[in-house]
């Protein structure tokens, strides 16, 4: 049997991850000299915590080469062959860890496939997998039909403030008018794996309206989609969104999800994101 292996910056809620008995590399979430494993001795709650109350914000890590290599021979000795679907490679090295990892388990059956995406932009992929290995599809055809999503799939946010943003480092062209506004409202896009700042939008309530028209640029409204919300402490600004994205949309289906703290650490409190792609 195929067996899944991803990143904790997925967003799939646990009962997904259960579901389809998925394993998780944790990132590693750096506060000074305490470092925590998401999700497993870190939660949202307590990483937002340590922020107000150390006034620092967190760096990470990509998940070990041996991590992976412990759980590729596990699912080896089970029996089983293995996809493991990472992060984008172009802003973090788990992909790399991932490939790495295999040089370690030489015997292990193992597929590294790059999302080029983030949060449920790699998390709708791990799932459309997930189901397609429920369904008997072999990896091949898994990997072919994930290809057509990763090349097609839209993926835009806004987020709150640049400041984490900057700080980072992990927007491509933030260019000199949005560097030193830190008061406008950014769009940014995902683009072949790299986060890219494409506009700069005066008010909260026109840049959210700039996430569907954007997504409808890109996937239309007649053609059956997914797509899922993404917010980040903006549990009612996402409920909202979510709505307008059900009645705009031609849903087959549609989530909501907190974002991740592993990704939170770069886009701060507050983000929107609007994923999704044609079924």
């Amino acid at each position: 049997m195929i067996k899944i292996v991803t990143d904790s910056t997925n967003n799939l809620s646990e009962d997904i991850l259960e579901r389809y008995d998925i394993r998780v590399a944790p990132i590693s979430i750096q506060f000074g000299d305490e470092t925590y494993e998401e999700d497993i001795d870190i939660d949202r709650a307590t990483f937002y915590r340590k922020i107000d109350e150390m006034g620092i914000i967190p760096t990470t890590a990509q998940p070990t080469p041996a991590w992976f290599a412990k759980h590729y021979q596990e699912l080896t000795d089970q029996g089983h062959s293995i996809l493991v679907i990472t992060i984008t490679s172009k802003h973090s090295g788990t992909y790399e860890s991932a490939g790495l990892a295999k040089t370690m388990v030489p015997e292990a059956d193992v597929e590294v496939f790059d999302s080029l995406s983030i949060s449920l932009g790699t998390g709708w992929m791990v799932l459309e997998a997930a189901r397609a290995i429920e369904e008997g599809q072999g990896r091949q055809q898994i990997l072919k039909r994930l290809k057509e999503i990763r090349d097609q799939h839209s993926f835009i946010f806004t987020p709150a403030t640049l400041k984490y943003l900057q700080m980072s480092g992990r927007v491509s062209t933030l260019r000199g008018a949005l560097g030193s506004l830190l008061s406008v409202k950014p769009i940014i896009i995902l683009d072949d794996g790299l986060l890219d700042a494409r506009e700069s939008i005066r008010t909260r309530g026109k840049a959210t309206d700039r996430l569907i028209s954007f997504t409808e640029e890109a996937l239309g409204t007649t053609d059956p989609v997914n797509l899922a919300v993404v917010h980040a402490r903006a549990p009612e600004e996402g409920q909202v969104l979510l709505d307008r994205v059900k009645a705009h949309f031609n849903c087959q289906e549609a989530m909501i999800a907190d974002l991740v703290a592993s990704l939170a650490v770069h886009g701060g409190p507050g983000i929107l994101m609007l994923t999704g792609y044609k079924v």
